[in-house]
């Protein structure tokens, strides 16, 4: 179908403001008006019942720290432990921060009445792959560790790559952390995807394949990186054992194919997995509600898997 209208109106608007794309301007320019675009489109961010920080010791051999933020619900129910959502915040492995990520923090503690933690992991080109992956793992362990309740990922776009390779990471290390969902949203799956993809996706006005490669490009200091299982999931010998999935695409982004691809690799697994494309959408909707109505559907619909998942409805 062509573009969603109010995706249209987005795209007509960038084209009459003559909007430079993010992979021509200097990493600190990207950076800025990435989170300003972020921002923008998302509305007004929900109030939530409490929002707090900690700093949390990162990968042993890295010697650093990582700042967490939490978010917990306005509305508690029950007594017992709630459940954790760690999320981690798209960007290319690039771009990005805590903020980036919060006002979909915000919905999802509410919507399904969890603790949402979000974390500001190493960035590349200034620490390029594994560091992210690395960061994501510990700061994983440690709220396995230290938030008692049931455990779930997620993330959009790099962020969804994060939570795959942590759940692959999770299950190789045979003593991880019990995930028991994982939220991808269009992921990163593979560095080299072995398909073109059917779309025309050369648009400047859209994320398009030049974005995927340039975000590529600072994420691996060496190509051949990316035949890493923790860099491309997609690519693991094996997806058997990984923790039920919820995988959503948008149909105007070249990353589609390969997140939907991921999602079939996993129900050939033996793994439940539900995949859900949005028609008309492009990359980066779901951070948009405050633009885009399918983006608040698309926010319930993951909001809605994860409290089944954490009731043990899916296993």
């Amino acid at each position: 179908m062509p573009l969603h209208p109010e995706a249209e109106a987005a795209r007509r608007h960038r084209a009459e403001q003559a909007v430079a794309p993010l992979y021509t301007l200097t990493l600190a320019e990207a950076r800025a008006r990435d989170l300003a675009e972020v921002q923008a489109g998302g509305g007004r961010p929900e109030p939530v019942g409490e929002v707090w920080h900690r700093d949390i010791p990162g990968p042993p051999e890295s010697g650093t720290t990582l700042t967490i933020r939490g978010y917990e619900p306005l509305d508690r129910v029950g007594t017992g432990p709630l459940p954790v959502l760690v999320y981690f915040f798209g960007g290319g492995w690039t771009l990005g921060d805590l903020d980036t990520c919060d006002g979909i923090c915000r919905a999802l503690t509410n919507a399904v009445g969890c603790v949402t933690v979000s974390v500001r992991y190493r960035r590349a080109p200034e620490d390029p792959f594994p560091a992210a992956v690395e960061d994501c793992y510990a700061a994983v362990s440690w709220v396995a560790e230290n938030m008692p309740g049931k455990l779930a990922v997620g993330g959009d776009s790099a962020g969804g790559n994060l939570a795959a390779a942590v759940s692959l990471r999770a299950r190789d290390d045979g003593q991880g952390p019990e995930i028991c969902h994982q939220l991808l949203v269009y992921p990163n799956t593979d560095y080299r995807p072995q398909e073109p993809p059917e779309l025309d996706d050369e648009d400047p006005l859209l994320f398009n394949r030049h974005s995927v490669r340039w975000y590529w490009g600072h994420y691996l200091a060496d190509p051949a990186d990316g035949e890493n299982p923790l860099a491309s999931p997609l690519r693991a010998p094996s997806h058997k054992g990984l923790p039920p999935a919820t995988v959503i695409t948008a149909e105007y982004d070249p990353l589609r194919d390969e997140g939907e691809a991921y999602a079939r690799k996993l129900a050939d697994a033996g793994v439940p997995v539900e995949a859900r494309r949005y028609d008309g959408m492009s990359h980066g909707f779901f951070a948009m509600p405050g633009t885009f109505a399918l983006a608040r559907d698309a926010q319930a619909y993951a909001a809605a898997r994860l409290a089944a998942a954490y009731d043990a409805r899916i296993s």
